[in-house]
């Protein structure tokens, strides 16, 4: 009887153990899912791209860490620099760079403002650029040529090279103030004790039938605004040299070579307002050369 007890507890503990095992055991064939039962851990950092962490299988067995894959590192790219756009102008070829239109005279105008200089950087090659165009524009502003376009016109051409081929020393400079006109080439300056002191600028003397005389003179009277009884129009800046004829603004287009002054010497306005600061009564004037066609 005793015999039978023995054996009898034996099976039970037996029984007790198996079912123990079967309430904690994780079967690979279910997925992690069946019965309701919870991941392993680390699925989540896994699913995440997170780092994992090593430890037991779900066999008891130790399972390498997984390491955390380190973004690469790929060079910024630099930004490229392209040219300024370039169209053609409808019906004519001509190309545009940044809005200007390149004008026929396009190389002239480029090699007379490198020479002249003061106006930003020219390249002389003969084709419109981004920079070339800017200092075509700020040539044009700065001479009263319209329209301010960066176009390499006639007009552009005809100013620009009257400026720069006035020789500055040929007119006879006393020792104080000089007030100086190139009838030829339609320009005018000021000299303070032989030097430059308003490099050359337009003007626009007599037409024909009245031609301003060259020779030299001095101002002998001047008048912030005078009024001119025979044309009855408005003289800003007046500055009187000789026979009615004097300096002062123009009271047109001043670019307009079809007509032209009594024999006066017309001043756009920033050029009247700096000879009227130079001068004074006994300011020396000469005036070399004639206007062509007069």
């Amino acid at each position: 009887m005793e015999h039978v007890r023995i054996t009898s507890r034996l099976v039970t503990l037996v029984v007790v153990v198996l079912v123990g095992l079967g309430a904690c055991a994780f079967d690979p064939q279910s997925g992690g899912s069946g019965g309701g039962g919870a991941a392993p851990a680390g699925a989540a950092e896994q699913a995440t791209g997170a780092s994992d962490t090593s430890g037991p299988d779900q066999h008891g067995r130790p399972t390498p860490a997984v390491p955390t894959p380190k973004p690469s590192r790929k060079p910024t790219p630099k930004p490229t620099r392209t040219a300024a756009p370039t169209t053609t102008t409808p019906g004519t070829g001509t190309p545009t760079v940044a809005g200007c239109p390149q004008g026929q005279h396009q190389r002239a105008v480029e090699t007379h403002l490198a020479r002249l200089g003061g106006f930003g950087a020219v390249t002389v090659d003969g084709r419109q650029s981004a920079a070339d165009c800017a200092a075509i524009k700020k040539f044009q502003k700065r001479y009263g040529i319209r329209p301010v376009e960066g176009r390499a016109g006639p007009t552009t051409l005809d100013v620009a090279q009257r400026l720069a081929t006035t020789d500055t020393t040929r007119c006879k400079a006393g020792t104080g103030t000089t007030f100086c006109v190139d009838l030829t080439r339609q320009t005018v300056w000021a000299l303070r004790g032989g030097k430059v002191i308003m490099a050359p600028t337009v003007t626009r003397t007599g037409m024909s039938g009245y031609r301003t005389p060259a020779g030299t003179y001095a101002v002998n009277y001047r008048n912030p605004k005078e009024w001119s009884n025979p044309y009855e129009v408005w003289l800003p800046y007046w500055q009187h040299f000789t026979q009615g004829m004097g300096f002062h603004e123009t009271t047109t287009y001043l670019h307009e070579k079809s007509i032209g002054s009594h024999g006066c010497v017309n001043l756009l306005h920033a050029d009247a307002i700096r000879m009227w600061e130079l001068g004074k009564v006994g300011t020396r004037v000469v005036l070399i050369g004639r206007r062509p066609g007069t």
